[in-house]
C-alpha cells in the first residue's frame, strides 16, 4: 500500500510539473495564433481569453504514467503487459483528445462530436469492460452482454457530455474533476490497483497547475487559460471510463462490492443530476434538448448574486455534500442504491428550489 502511493504521489508530481511547462508554452501559441474563446451573450466571461489549455491534459498524464510504470518495472524485475481493455481505453482516448483539438482549433458539429464519442466508448465493451451488475438497484442484479454494452456507451457518453456542458466558469469542470479523481484513487487504492492509481494521480497533477491558471491568471495577468474541449471531453471520457471500471463486477480484480454503482454515481452526481435537470427543464418549455441555453447549475447561482468564484465554491461545496450523505447512508446506514437515489433526487430538488426562490428575490427569472 505505501508503494502505491509513493507511485502515485510520484506520479502527481511528474505531471504538475508537465502541466507547468506545457500551459504557458500553449498560452503563448494561443496568443500568436489568436486563438481565443470570444464572448457573446451565452458566456460568462467578458474578455477573449486563450482556450487549449486541455491539451496539456493528456501528455502530461501519459508521460508520468510511462515514467512510473517503467520505474515500476525496473524496481520489480517484471515486464509490464498491456491488456486488450488498456489498448481500447488508450486508442479511444486519442479519439476523444484529437476531437476536442480539431474542434477548438477549427471547430466540429455536434454530430461528429457524437459520433466520434460513441466510437469510442463502444471499443470498451468489446474489449471486456461493460457495466454487467446493478448490486440490487429497483431488485435487479446481473446485466446481459448486450444490455450492459450499450448501457456502458450511453454512461461514457453521457458523462463525457456532463463534464464538457458543465465547464461554463473559471475551475468548475476542473475541480468536480479533481474531486471525482481523488474519490476514484481511494476507491481503487483500498484494492490495491496500482496502475489505476497512477493513472489517476497523473491526470491530477496536471489538473492542479491548471487551476492555477484558469482561476489565478486574470485577463489583467496576462496568463488565464480556458481547458477547451480538448480538456473537458478528455476528462469527461477517463472518468466516464473510471466510472464504469469501478461500477463493473469483476472477481478477479475486485470482490462484489454491493456500494460499486452508488460509489461511481457519487463521485460525478453534480455534473450528471444537472444534465438531466437541463434536459427536462428544455422539455419542459418546449425548446429543442441541444439548444444552448443558460440554465445549468453555475447559471442560476450566478443569477442568484453570486460572483463566479463563490459559485465555483458553492457547487464544489455540493459535490463534497452528496460525498459525505451518501458514504453514511451507504457505509453507515447500509441502505440500498435505490432509495439512496431517491434521497439524492430530493436533495437536488430541495438545492435547486432554493436557488429559484433567491433568484426571484434578486429580480430575475429561475430559466433563462
Amino acid at each position: 500500500m505505501n508503494d502505491i502511493l509513493s507511485y502515485s504521489i510520484l506520479a502527481f508530481v511528474a505531471s504538475t510539473v508537465s502541466g507547468l511547462i506545457l500551459i504557458p508554452i500553449i498560452l503563448n501559441f494561443c496568443k500568436r495564433k489568436k486563438l481565443y474563446d470570444l464572448p457573446n451573450e451565452r458566456k460568462v466571461h467578458k474578455n477573449a481569453i486563450p482556450r487549449l489549455g486541455g491539451i496539456s491534459f493528456m501528455p502530461s498524464m501519459m508521460l508520468a504514467f510511462i515514467l512510473v510504470l517503467f520505474l515500476i518495472g525496473k524496481s520489480t524485475g517484471r515486464d509490464i503487459h498491456v491488456s486488450l481493455w488498456s489498448c481500447c481505453f488508450i486508442i479511444g482516448l486519442v479519439m476523444i483528445y484529437a476531437t476536442g483539438i480539431i474542434d477548438d482549433l477549427v471547430g466540429l458539429s455536434a454530430r461528429t462530436k457524437f459520433a466520434v464519442q460513441i466510437l469510442a466508448a463502444a471499443l470498451l465493451p468489446l474489449s471486456g469492460l461493460y457495466l454487467n451488475q446493478f448490486y440490487g438497484f429497483l431488485g435487479m442484479g446481473d446485466i446481459p452482454f448486450w444490455i450492459g454494452a450499450l448501457l456502458t456507451v450511453f454512461t461514457i457518453v453521457f458523462i463525457d457530455n456532463a463534464i464538457n456542458l458543465i465547464d461554463g466558469i473559471d475551475g468548475l469542470a476542473a475541480g468536480l474533476s479533481f474531486l471525482a479523481l481523488l474519490g476514484f484513487w481511494f476507491c481503487f487504492y483500498n484494492y490495491t490497483l496500482v496502475t489505476y492509481c497512477v493513472l489517476i494521480a497523473g491526470l491530477m497533477g496536471v489538473l492542479l497547475p491548471y487551476l492555477y491558471f484558469n482561476i489565478l491568471g486574470g485577463p489583467t495577468r496576462k496568463h488565464k487559460i480556458f481547458m477547451g474541449d480538448s480538456g473537458s471531453l478528455t476528462l469527461g471520457f477517463i472518468l466516464g471510463v473510471l466510472f464504469v471500471k469501478y461500477a463493473m463486477h469483476n472477481p478477479a480484480v475486485m470482490e462484489y462490492r454491493r456500494e460499486g454503482l452508488t460509489t461511481s454515481i457519487t463521485m460525478l452526481i453534480v455534473p450528471m443530476f444537472d444534465v438531466v435537470r437541463v434536459v427536462i427543464t428544455r422539455r419542459f418549455h418546449h425548446r429543442a434538448l441541444f439548444e444552448a441555453d443558460k440554465n445549468h447549475l453555475h447559471h442560476k447561482l450566478m443569477r442568484a448574486g453570486l460572483n463566479q468564484h463563490k459559485t465555483l465554491v458553492v457547487i464544489l461545496t455540493l459535490a463534497l455534500m452528496f460525498g459525505a450523505v451518501n458514504y453514511i447512508l451507504v457505509y453507515k446506514i447500509d441502505i440500498s442504491l435505490t432509495i439512496v437515489l431517491v434521497i439524492d433526487i430530493l436533495l437536488y430538488l430541495l438545492f435547486d428550489q432554493g436557488i429559484n426562490h433567491a433568484i426571484r428575490k434578486n429580480g430575475q427569472k429561475p430559466f433563462a
